[in-house]
């Protein structure tokens, strides 16, 4: 008898003891798995999700991706807001950040109306860019390692299955779901809304050159360009907004293909000229040259900032699920348009270090 409870003991040591062995194991994965070797590294956690969400079953997680710069906080901020104040879904936001914002959007968020918020602040290493963008000396403060942030999803959210990524400079007036089940063909690592559909190709965009086709983004001159046989009248698209499937990108390595065409670049300059600045866009485009899904234009209503008249009509606008203000013109700067509609979404800074700059002279109040 008394072996055999030594034996029971002995048994049930080795089971608590093999537990607690698997326990550590995925604990250290997940660990591993957050840990990038891209300098992406996770600050804040992401809390419980709200009762409302556990009591109606809504808990499938929509992981929302946006960028947020410290002199466009208050943009990030009426973007998340827009968002959350228009779903019940369970949205979990991804702010990328660097390290010495982290403090003023912690407060933010944890101060004003927005505390409830589900989110996960990282840390964006400007690093990983060495090699990979030109940097001009006269203008190296022209440089905005964010806007490289979308080409690392997977490292920003290494659990999901598929993510949004939004540009701070949006303001969402419908339920981000119906965005996020934008249906992605097979193959296609992301949906993005195509330049020549019918919202975005009523006016021109002046100064802009042109905007519609990759030969705006791409020199056609250069041999590199040449020999990928991609017609230069072919339709772009906007990356400021899209629906990307994750597993895809990584089984793709699409990281690591626009990698490849950013170093290309530093070595070739294969970016057209007509559109100085943009920098982001062009090997997006490359890489996903007729491979890619389309989102519905209604989500990604854009140019709102690309002057400081109005384009769209009242009813245009308000009919909108998302509106972009890519553009100079900016909802928060001196001169924007449809101000009146980024404001009702705008929390104020409790810290006071962001303020709006409005100076409307009366012939623009009077378009």
């Amino acid at each position: 008898v008394n072996i055999s409870i030594l034996i029971v003991a002995v048994v049930i040591f080795l089971l608590v003891l093999h537990h607690n062995f698997l326990g550590l194991s995925d604990f250290l994965k997940r660990e591993l798995s957050d840990s990038s070797p891209l300098g992406l590294q996770p600050i804040d956690f992401i809390p419980a999700a709200p009762q409302r969400l556990a009591d109606e079953g809504n808990d499938k997680e929509i992981s929302v991706v946006i960028a947020a710069s410290d002199e466009r906080l208050g943009g990030a901020i009426a973007a998340m807001n827009s968002i959350y104040r228009h779903t019940r879904s369970n949205v979990v936001f991804h702010i990328v950040t660097l390290n010495d914002t982290v403090d003023h959007l912690r407060l933010w968020l944890s101060n004003t109306a927005l505390k409830n918020l589900r989110y996960r602040i990282l840390d964006f290493d400007p690093r990983v860019l060495e090699g990979k963008v030109q940097v001009d000396p006269q203008k190296a403060d022209a440089l905005k390692p964010l806007t490289f942030a979308r080409f690392y999803l997977p490292n920003l959210v290494p659990h999901a299955e598929k993510a949004i990524y939004v540009d701070d400079d949006i303001i969402v007036q419908d339920d981000i779901l119906e965005l996020y089940n934008t249906p992605l063909k097979p193959g296609h690592a992301a949906a993005f809304s195509d330049d020549c559909d019918s919202t975005t190709n009523k006016v021109a965009v002046r100064g802009a050159g042109n905007q519609y086709n990759y030969i705006g983004f791409l020199d056609y001159k250069k041999e590199t360009i040449r020999k990928l046989a991609m017609k230069a009248n072919t339709c772009s698209f906007n990356p400021g907004v899209f629906v990307a499937n994750l597993t895809e990108w990584k089984l793709q390595n699409i990281t690591k293909q626009l990698e490849k065409w950013m170093a290309l670049n530093v070595v070739e300059e294969l970016y057209s000229r007509t559109l100085a600045g943009s920098i982001t866009t062009p090997p997006l485009l490359i890489v996903f040259y007729k491979q890619h899904s389309s989102i519905d234009p209604m989500w990604n209503v854009r140019h709102l900032g690309s002057s400081a008249g109005k384009r769209y009509s009242p009813q245009f606008v308000k009919a909108a699920k998302l509106l972009h203000w890519n553009g100079h013109f900016k909802p928060w700067g001196r001169t924007a348009s449809y101000v009146e509609v980024w404001e009702k979404w705008y929390v104020p800074d409790p810290t006071g270090k962001f303020s709006l700059i409005r100076r409307h002279s009366e012939a623009y109040e009077a378009k």
